[in-house]
């Protein structure tokens, strides 16, 4: 018999029976534990990239990491998307319109290299680290608000509330609350798909606040801005790299935010309550951080 079964159907949760230890006793547990199974991004017939996924909100995941990706500038461009279940994992085969369908097969065909390095086929440091697009945006947003924006994610996690095992990645907009919400069991693509769903919505990113459970890695801070994000705020710590690229694209990063405090690492102008005088030296600190 498998120690794992299935534990609810509407979400990728599997029942595992663990043995727990304590102090004075040792006996099995029931406990929810998150799937993941590989899932391909597959562009014309050519797998394109295999990722460690939940199984949830697929079609969301497809479109967000085309877009985020740069593989497709918008919703339109993806003429047709089978979502194709194998023993092994999922297939998610997209196929482009022309123009898009050969701009990424040049793409594919300047970044083969081999397949044990972590940057694959780049020709160049630079290469490595893009820049990011420029986000232009005049809102300002206050103190509460942003901490209403971070309260409001947790008991929205109905996934990681079963499991305790996912990230969480949602929007959040004044008046609003949370008006859209994703979980994966990887930080990136929870908010790939936050980015195809508020895209399929046509919701602009640069109305409201982009709430992260994980930390803020330069990934994360590159695909908020090619949605368009004008504010991260976000549970865990940034990274040197992130706050340089979050300040080259004008976006507001909040992290370490927590309910009675949280850090502005760059363009903290857009926080109501946040002289103007320290965000000058913000921006000097995020140029020479690292």
């Amino acid at each position: 018999m498998s120690a794992i079964t299935l534990a609810a159907a509407s979400l990728p949760v599997q029942r595992a029976m663990p043995l727990k230890l304590t102090a004075s006793n040792a006996a099995h547990s029931p406990r929810n534990v998150a799937e993941e199974v590989p899932v391909a991004l597959v562009y014309d017939g050519s797998t394109h990239a295999v990722m460690m996924a939940s199984p949830i909100d697929l079609a969301d995941f497809a479109l967000g990491f085309s877009l985020t990706e740069g593989i497709v500038r918008s919703a339109a461009q993806i003429q047709s998307l089978d979502i194709v279940e194998h023993g092994c994992g999922i297939e998610l085969r997209m196929w482009l319109v022309s123009e898009a369908g050969r701009s990424h097969r040049e793409r594919r065909r300047a970044l083969v290299g081999p397949t044990a390095c972590g940057l694959c086929g780049i020709e160049s440091l630079e290469q490595a680290v893009t820049a990011p697009p420029r986000v232009e945006a005049e809102a300002e947003w206050t103190a509460d608000e942003i901490r209403a924006a971070v309260e409001s994610l947790a008991p929205m996690q109905a996934l990681n509330q079963m499991t305790g095992a996912v990230h969480g990645a949602a929007f959040w907009r004044p008046g609003e609350g949370l008006a859209v919400i994703r979980e994966d069991v990887g930080r990136h693509n929870a908010l790939d798909k936050l980015a195809g769903a508020m895209a399929r919505e046509g919701i602009d990113a640069a109305s409201g606040i982009v709430v992260l459970t994980s930390r803020v890695s330069v990934e994360m801070v590159q695909k908020a801005a090619a949605m368009g994000a004008a504010v991260i705020a976000a549970i865990s710590a940034p990274t040197a790299l992130a706050i340089r690229t979050a300040d080259a694209a004008g976006i507001t990063l909040v992290a370490v935010a927590r309910r009675d405090a949280f850090e502005i690492f760059t363009h903290g102008d857009r926080i109501a309550a946040m002289p103007r005088a320290a965000t000058a030296r913000q921006r000097e600190i995020a140029i020479h951080a690292g």
